[in-house]
C-alpha cells in the first residue's frame, strides 16, 4: 500500500511540475508569439483555468498522500530532505492558492468586463509566481533526492 500512495504522490507532482514546464516554455510564449491580446488574454485564460483544477487535484492528491506517508513517522529522525520537502511543498500550495484566488480571480473579472490592460496586467502577475514555484517544486525534489 505505501508503495502506492508513494507513485500517487510522485505522479501528482510530476503532473504538476510537467504542466508549469508546459505553460512557461510553450504554451506562453506561443501564444504571446501568434496571439493578440484580444485572442491571447481570453485563451491563456481558459488555458490557466483547465490547468489550475489539475493543479488543485494534484495538491489534493499531494497533501493526501505526504500526510498518509507521514504517518507516525518520527519527524525528528526524518530525513532533512522532508522536512524542506514539507516546507517547501506547503509554500507552493499557498503561492498557487494566492495565484488562484487574487491575479488569476481578477484576469478573469476583466475579460469579463473586456478591459483587456487590467486583464493583461493581472496575467503579468501570474507568470514570475508559476516560475518561482516550478523552481520550488525542483528544489523540494533536490532536497528529497539529495539530502538524505
Amino acid at each position: 500500500m505505501y508503495e502506492l500512495i508513494k507513485f500517487s504522490h510522485l505522479a501528482a507532482g510530476v503532473v504538476w511540475l510537467g504542466g508549469m514546464a508546459a505553460m512557461i516554455w510553450a504554451v506562453r510564449p506561443t501564444a504571446i508569439s501568434m496571439l493578440e491580446a484580444p485572442l491571447r488574454l481570453p485563451f491563456l485564460a481558459m488555458t490557466m483555468g483547465r490547468f489550475f483544477k489539475v493543479v488543485a487535484a494534484c495538491v489534493f492528491i499531494l497533501v493526501l498522500t505526504g500526510s498518509a506517508m507521514l504517518v507516525g513517522v518520527d519527524m525528528k529522525l526524518a530525513p532533512k530532505g522532508w522536512h524542506a520537502m514539507l516546507g517547501i511543498g506547503t509554500l507552493m500550495c499557498l503561492i498557487f492558492g494566492h495565484i488562484y484566488a487574487v491575479p488569476f480571480r481578477k484576469m478573469k473579472l476583466a475579460l469579463a468586463q473586456e478591459d483587456l490592460p487590467s486583464a493583461a496586467s493581472q496575467l503579468a502577475k501570474i507568470h514570475p509566481l508559476m516560475v518561482l514555484n516550478f523552481t520550488l517544486g525542483w528544489l523540494a525534489v533536490g532536497a528529497v533526492v539529495i539530502w538524505r
